[in-house]
């Protein structure tokens, strides 16, 4: 794989990444510049996730009708400035809007960075490729999360619109050509669910991705309403989670390669049941670090797992694989951050027990669905 291709596409995850997490722990801040229930404003984090997970379905197709490099300036430079409209909104609707057309164009990144790994890297080295793509995005959300906690709100937004349109003019000159393979548009999501691997991947994906958020979302919540912690902790404690995140996607990554994607997945699972169950404990300041490190360590490592998994799968629904993959993350993160909210509004405990249980039953029935052929 082309050096130049590769570094761009980390780039891309970076820009993409910067304010993914911090949006959640920045939750009680924008409310509190609207004057607005921290559970109205909460709306900021599935307006972006639904909309990314459905566009992101649409991507893999176009990848065979359109030059991917033009697909990718298009997207990079609309997705910099609904981060500008984001940072500049003069009221809560503009922000809802913002988010919302930063999900559309922002989807197009993760989907062609999964079909061009698989294309040009080896198999035995697919995993670390996988692991340094998505690491950089931790990296980048780290760098978001750290300055969320002590730069307004609106820079978090201004920051990635900034580096995104720099980063056009770096992939205007320098990004090679990725032609179109079939000069035509084909949906082959019909081929896709044909493959009972597929089916029971996908099951698999959505229903991680719907309990990892439906915790993850709504943590800066609770740090705030039921342990009383400021936006600085607030955005400390999430930010371990992304700081571990970033060595859980390198060692997930090439664990997946050394003793089977499958294997590492349900460590992942395993880890994170522990965490969900920790967390109805209200901890004091310095355990509940130690569980926000093996909670991103234990998500990661599922995370790198199951997108290695995507990269086996064959040429023929690839490209269909790495949208859908993105399309229901988000879409079942989405439902996850709806489902937390409700739940959390109830009762913190109700909603963490819950989700516990959710991940137990996906553990069990997890080695079913990754392993069919």
């Amino acid at each position: 794989m082309k050096r130049i291709l590769f570094f761009i596409l980390c780039l891309e995850g970076a820009v993409l990444s910067f304010n993914v997490a911090a949006s959640s722990a920045l939750v009680p801040s924008i409310a509190s510049s609207f004057a607005l229930s921290q559970f109205v404003t909460g709306n900021i984090i599935w307006l972006y996730m639904i909309p990314y997970g459905l566009a992101a379905l649409f991507y893999g197709p176009l990848v065979r009708l359109f030059n991917a490099r033009k697909i990718e300036l298009t997207c990079i430079f609309l997705f910099s400035l609904s981060n500008l409209m984001a940072g500049f909104a003069g009221h809560i609707r503009m922000l809802f809007i913002a988010r919302f057309l930063m999900g559309i164009f922002g989807a197009s990144v993760i989907p062609l960075g999964i079909i061009l790994i698989s294309r040009y890297a080896r198999k035995d080295a697919r995993g670390g490729h996988i692991g340094v793509f998505f690491a950089s995005s931790f990296v980048s959300s780290l760098a978001g999360l750290l300055l969320s906690g002590v730069i307004p709100w609106r820079a978090i937004f201004v920051i990635p619109a900034c580096f995104g349109f720099a980063l056009w003019v770096f992939m205007y000159f320098y990004m090679p050509d990725i032609e179109a393979g079939e000069q035509k548009i084909r949906f082959g999501y019909p081929l896709l669910f044909r493959s009972r691997k597929a089916i029971g991947l996908f099951i698999y994906i959505f229903s991680i991705s719907l309990v990892y958020h439906g915790i993850q979302q709504w943590l800066g919540v609770y740090f705030s309403t039921q342990l009383f912690l400021e936006q600085f902790y607030i955005s400390i404690l999430i930010t371990l989670t992304s700081f571990s995140g970033v060595f859980g996607e390198l060692w997930g990554g090439r664990l997946s390669d050394k003793i089977g994607r499958g294997k590492v997945a349900c460590l992942g699972a395993v880890g994170m049941i522990a965490c969900a169950c920790l967390f109805l404990a209200r901890m004091s300041l310095g355990p509940l670090a130690i569980v926000m490190v093996f909670w991103g360590l234990s998500w990661t490592f599922n995370h790198a797992a199951l997108a290695t998994l995507l990269t086996d799968l064959p040429e023929g629904f690839l490209n269909e694989a790495a949208g859908l993959n993105s399309g229901v993350r988000f879409i079942s993160g989405g439902v996850g951050a709806g489902l937390g909210g409700f739940l959390m509004h109830k009762s913190f405990s109700m909603a963490f027990l819950c989700f516990g249980f959710m991940l137990l039953a996906i553990l069990f029935t997890g080695r079913f669905l990754l392993s069919q052929k």
